[in-house]
C-alpha cells in the first residue's frame, strides 16, 4: 500500500514537472514567433485595395522623394523584403507593395522613404547600422560553418581548448547580430512615427479614420527587425541544443 501511494505520488510530480516544461516552451516560442506572426497578420489584415487612395506603394514613394528634394534616391521593386538601400540610396518594395493602393502599401512606402530621409539628414544611427550590418550577416555565416567545424577540430586535437574557442567565436557572430537587430529598434521607430507618420497626416494621404490602422502598420513595420532578432535567438538555440547532443 506504501509503495503504491509513493509510486502515484512520484507519477502525479512528473506529470507536473512535464506539465511546467510544456508550459514553459510554449511561452518560450509566442515571446520568439508572437511578434512575426503579429507583423504579418497585421500587414495582411490591411492589404485590400483601396480604389479611394490616389496613388500605389511605388507612385506615393517617388511623390514623397521628389517632394522632400531626396538626392539620387530611386524607387525600384525588390524580392528581397522592402527596405532602404543607404548606399545604392534606393527605396525597394515588394512588388505587392509597389503596385498597390492598399493601407499596408502606403504605410511601407512611407516608412522605408522614412529612412531616405534620415539617410538625407545624416542619421548617425543609420550610418552606423549601414556599416554594421554587412559585417555582422558575413560574421554570422562564417559562425555556421566554424560551429559546424568545431567538434571535428577537437576530435582531431584531442584538447577542448581548440573546441571551445571556436565555439565561442561561433555564437558570438549570432550573438552580433542579435544586438544590431536590437539596437535598430529607435532608428525603425523614427522612420516610422517621426517620419512616415506625421508626412502622411500633413499631406492629407490617409483619412482620419484610417489613421489607427495605418499606425499599427508602421508598427509593425518598425518590429520587423525585432522578429528578426528573435529568429536569431531561436538560431542560437538550436545551434547549442545540436552542440550539446555531440
Amino acid at each position: 500500500m506504501y509503495c503504491s501511494k509513493s509510486n502515484q505520488s512520484l507519477s502525479s510530480s512528473l506529470t507536473d514537472n512535464y506539465k511546467y516544461l510544456a508550459a514553459g516552451a510554449l511561452i518560450v516560442l509566442a515571446l520568439i514567433f508572437g511578434p512575426s506572426l503579429w507583423v504579418k497578420m497585421v500587414m495582411r489584415r490591411y492589404s485590400s485595395e483601396k480604389p479611394e487612395m490616389p496613388g500605389t506603394g511605388g507612385e506615393l514613394a517617388k511623390h514623397l522623394i521628389e517632394r522632400f528634394s531626396l538626392k539620387d534616391v530611386k524607387v525600384e521593386v525588390t524580392e528581397l523584403g522592402d527596405h532602404y538601400d543607404p548606399i545604392e540610396k534606393k527605396v525597394r518594395l515588394l512588388r505587392e507593395h509597389y503596385e498597390s493602393k492598399s493601407l499596408t502599401a502606403i504605410a511601407i512606402a512611407a516608412h522605408e522613404v522614412g529612412h531616405a530621409i534620415q539617410d538625407q539628414q545624416g542619421d548617425k544611427r543609420l550610418a552606423t547600422r549601414t556599416k554594421m550590418v554587412p559585417v555582422a550577416n558575413n560574421v554570422a555565416r562564417w559562425s555556421v560553418i566554424i560551429i559546424s567545424l568545431s567538434p571535428v577540430i577537437g576530435i582531431i586535437t584531442r584538447h577542448p581548448l581548440p573546441f571551445s574557442l571556436l565555439l565561442f567565436l561561433g555564437l558570438s557572430g549570432f550573438i552580433a547580430r542579435m544586438m544590431i537587430h536590437a539596437v535598430t529598434l529607435p532608428i525603425e521607430f523614427d522612420a516610422s512615427f517621426s517620419k512616415a507618420l506625421p508626412l502622411l497626416r500633413e499631406g492629407n494621404y490617409v483619412s482620419q479614420s484610417n489613421e489607427k490602422a495605418v499606425s499599427s502598420i508602421l508598427r509593425a513595420a518598425a518590429l520587423t527587425y525585432v522578429s528578426a532578432a528573435l529568429a536569431d535567438i531561436l538560431n542560437l538555440g538550436r545551434w547549442i541544443v545540436i552542440i550539446s547532443r555531440r
